[in-house]
């Protein structure tokens, strides 16, 4: 976990991100989340990830996004979860 204060802490409220385990090339990749849309694209815009990486899955919006922006995402407010707190955070997205 990071003990940097979040630079933006109004966007980050709700947003977060897992643990980069996922192979993109030589790149490791995590997802993140937010308890909204307007959350979720306002953190991207914030660490500079462009739309083109949204993944509007059905029950699952989400970027994925390099190690490089997860830390970006974490100095910001994202909270660091778990694989299996994503997937519960998941259950509950679905159930709203």
């Amino acid at each position: 976990m990071s003990d940097t204060p979040p630079l933006f802490p109004e966007l980050a409220l709700g947003v977060y991100v897992d643990a980069a385990v996922w192979n993109f090339g030589r790149m490791k990749m995590c997802h993140m989340v937010a308890e909204s849309l307007d959350q979720l694209h306002a953190m991207a815009d914030r660490i500079g990830v462009h739309r083109r990486w949204f993944q509007d899955k059905p029950g699952f919006p989400h970027y994925d996004i390099c190690v490089a922006k997860r830390r970006l995402a974490v100095a910001n407010g994202a909270k660091e979860i778990s694989w299996h707190e994503l997937v519960e955070f998941r259950r509950k997205q679905q159930t709203k």
